[in-house]
């Protein structure tokens, strides 16, 4: 059966010659894979681009509840990121963020508030000219929201962290901008330097850990430590 739906691309993998198996955070039906032919072709070139991670979509597509991979009928790109791909610093976090999302996301299941969220959290930094230093972060604590372990405030951070004897030191200025954090939106200005943003983020990260058991070490984390530097 053809549903209409809206989708955010995670990542893709090649498959035979000319085709890719995609996954799609849709919606409607949650994490889904689909198989599209002919894209890796001279005549196919154009639409590889709609394939890339975070691109946001407008699709028809065929879905069965019993396979686990399903394809597409129409496909289109709802909103063009304009500056995402192309600005430095920006590209960098969305591929942090696309990385914290795919390893968290598993559900298969409708979920419009954090599909919403998702999708919004893109387009605002895509947007966003100035004061983008600090978006992974307060991206982090508003998505823990809508995975179920957002915490209260700094101080369940640090009884956590002692429970679980995480070394991670949780100080008053820690305390301080966590609890800034939990309450910002990502076009609010934070000051502080680098060091302590890196900080910040170990303590966020590591807080993710102790709710997200196969969430381990992030591959994009150091290029996003140097370029947010």
């Amino acid at each position: 059966m053809l549903h209409k739906t809206k989708g955010i691309v995670l990542s893709f993998i090649p498959y035979r010659e000319t085709s890719v198996i995609c996954k799609i955070y849709t919606e409607k039906f949650g994490v889904q894979s689909y198989i599209e032919n002919g894209v890796r072709t001279a005549r196919g070139k154009n639409k590889i681009a709609l394939f890339q991670p975070l691109t946001l979509l407008d699709l028809v597509v065929y879905h069965d509840q019993k396979k686990d991979l399903h394809r597409i009928s129409e496909i289109k790109c709802t909103a063009p990121l304009k500056s995402l791909p192309f600005e430095v610093r920006k590209s960098t976090i969305s591929i942090f963020l696309n990385e914290v999302i795919s390893k968290t996301l598993k559900e298969q299941t409708e979920n419009e508030a954090l599909f919403f969220f998702l999708y919004q959290s893109i387009v605002t930094l895509d947007e966003m000219t100035s004061g983008i230093e600090n978006f992974h972060l307060i991206f982090l604590t508003k998505y823990s929201n809508y995975l179920g372990f957002a915490p209260q405030d700094a101080i369940e951070v640090e009884n956590q962290f002692k429970e679980f004897g995480v070394t991670i030191p949780v100080e008053t200025e820690t305390k301080k901008y966590l609890n800034l954090l939990l309450k910002a939106d990502f076009t609010d200005t934070l000051d502080m330097g680098k060091v302590f943003r890196n900080h910040l983020l170990d303590v966020l990260l590591t807080f993710y850990r102790l709710h997200q058991e196969e969430f381990g070490e992030l591959k994009s984390l150091p290029v996003l430590r140097e370029i947010m530097s």
